[in-house]
């Protein structure tokens, strides 16, 4: 009965623990599943974070690849300038090739053809012309005397700085008031005839002369013969001539200069000796001569080709009235009528004497010149100095002068202002500063 109670009792101590066990294992079931999922996401983020650090490496070091160092940035800028230095040239050397009168100034029998002179400049943006008046190399009269006196030296009879100024021109223009011959007669019944040995052409080199203004009363003092030999003196020695030909053709055509890329036209006439009968022959279709223009249709019409042909025309006239310092009813009628035909500067000499300024319209005239080295006389003279650009008339500059004793100078302090006041007065509605910058007065 013992036994039986016991083996009773046991199996319900047993039964008993074995209910008192089972909340223990379901706590320590899910207390295990609890720390196996936060292993596992533990195990998990520190994998995603050393992922997050190989990604952010790998992107650091491809950054790095990719990024030059300082220093070879500073390596490569300086390539780079180097090559657009390079570049540049080439693009202003196209620019030149490009320019308006590239292909003409490349084609030499083009050149020849047209009458058409290329000139280097001292500037890269604007050409200087200089102009001075009546020259003079006869041996028989008192300028070639003085020269001849000292050894031929050029500058016993123009100074070292007029030189200097003459030379320094980009286009000097010279009027050559002679033929240079030994041969024909003097013109019967002229009063003054003048010729010069065909070796004195020397002296227009040495002043630097590039163009020789032919259209005067003196070209034709020694006849055809004396015109035709200036014609090919002044050729053999290089110096392009204008308002004398050997026909009306020649005598009448314009001589251009392409300089900066700007083209100029320079014509020259003479309406000097204003008779039926000149002793200065005009040429025509069969015979040499001057470029005259009493009857000025013809001139009118040069003057229209050449500005259709050029970017600026001045015109080189031999007209007035001798020792008058006033401009007389031709000029001004004639100058009024350059203005119309296109011409942008009229120049003129024969008065020997320095004639005012004026304007047509923008077209500046200077109505003379005077004589520049001419004779032994005292007188007042200039050089003139014209600056052309891109834009047309840059500036005008009258530089005052005086020859004396054979010998032309510019002159200085109250010679100059002198001078300079008397021109003044000469030039209504001008304006000539105390540098001799001249300009329209508004």
């Amino acid at each position: 009965m013992n036994f039986l109670w016991y083996s009773v009792g046991m199996k319900r101590k047993v039964k008993k623990r074995q209910r008192n066990r089972k909340p223990l294992l379901v706590f320590g079931l899910t207390l295990g599943v609890f720390l196996a999922v936060g292993i596992a996401g533990f195990l998990l983020l520190k994998l995603t974070a050393k992922e997050e650090v190989l990604h952010v490496s790998t992107a650091e070091a491809k950054q790095e690849t990719e990024t030059p160092t300082p220093y070879l940035e500073w390596e490569a800028v300086p390539e780079q300038k180097n090559r657009e230095e390079q570049e540049k040239p080439e693009k202003e050397t196209e620019g030149e090739t490009a320019s308006r009168y590239g292909a003409a100034l490349e084609d030499e029998e083009y050149l020849a053809q047209n009458n058409i002179y290329p000139k280097e400049t001292g500037s890269d943006d604007q050409v200087k012309l200089g102009f001075v008046g009546d020259l003079l190399f006869d041996d028989e009269y008192a300028i070639m005397s003085k020269v001849r006196g000292s050894g031929g030296n050029l500058e016993s009879g123009i100074s070292k700085a007029v030189l200097k100024r003459m030379r320094s021109m980009d286009i000097m223009v010279v009027n050559n008031e002679f033929p240079y011959t030994e041969r024909g007669i003097p013109t019967e019944g002229k009063t003054f005839t003048f010729r010069a040995d065909k070796a004195t052409v020397a002296y227009l080199q040495e002043m630097g002369a590039d163009l020789a203004v032919l259209a005067n009363n003196h070209l034709f003092d020694y006849g055809e013969e004396g015109l035709l030999d200036t014609l090919d003196t002044l050729q053999e020695a290089g110096i392009p001539y204008v308002g004398a030909g050997r026909n009306i053709e020649e005598a009448s055509r314009p001589v251009y200069f392409i300089a900066n890329d700007i083209k100029i036209a320079v014509v020259a006439a003479t309406q000097i000796e204003r008779l039926d009968t000149p002793d200065t022959r005009g040429a025509t279709a069969e015979y040499s001569g001057v470029f005259r223009c009493l009857n000025p249709d013809r001139l009118y019409e040069t003057v229209r080709t050449a500005k259709e042909n050029s970017d600026f025309v001045i015109v080189y006239m031999h007209w007035g009235t001798e020792n008058e310092a006033e401009p007389d009813w031709l000029q001004l009628d004639q100058a009024a009528g350059l203005q119309k035909a296109g011409a942008d500067l009229v120049i003129g000499d024969h008065s020997h004497c320095l004639q005012g300024f004026a304007y047509y319209g923008d077209m500046p005239v200077i109505y003379s010149l005077g004589n520049f080295w001419f004779n032994s006389k005292t007188l007042d003279t200039c050089m003139l100095q014209v600056c052309l650009d891109q834009n047309g008339l840059k500036s005008i500059q009258f530089i005052p002068a005086v020859q004396s004793d054979c010998r032309v100078d510019f002159v200085y302090g109250e010679e100059s202002a002198r001078i300079l006041s008397y021109m003044r007065s000469l030039s209504e509605g001008v304006s000539i500063d105390d540098q001799g910058f001249v300009s329209k007065l508004q």
